[in-house]
């Protein structure tokens, strides 16, 4: 895997806020995470570094969408 840009997030390979989530559907960030971690990254993972405050609207936000966050999913669950 290539280095992430310089102008971008060294975990995710994405512009984004110090205070910020990491972007957890980043193939980038899942592969780092997982060569650090040896299991793969949820937003609970890509938002560890965040305030309280932050955590909880991405959080709220991601919930809005159908992700389970507190199950450890990433991608919004799908209605067949």
């Amino acid at each position: 895997m290539l280095p992430a840009a310089p102008d971008k997030c060294q975990e995710c390979a994405v512009n984004h806020p110090p205070d910020q989530p990491h972007n957890a559907q980043s193939l980038f960030y899942q592969y780092a995470f997982y060569a650090k971690h040896q299991r793969w990254p949820n937003w609970l993972d890509a938002m560890a570094h965040c305030p309280d405050g932050v955590k909880a609207l991405w959080t709220s936000e991601l919930e809005k969408k159908g992700v389970d966050v507190a199950g450890g999913k990433i991608n919004p669950t799908r209605n067949p």
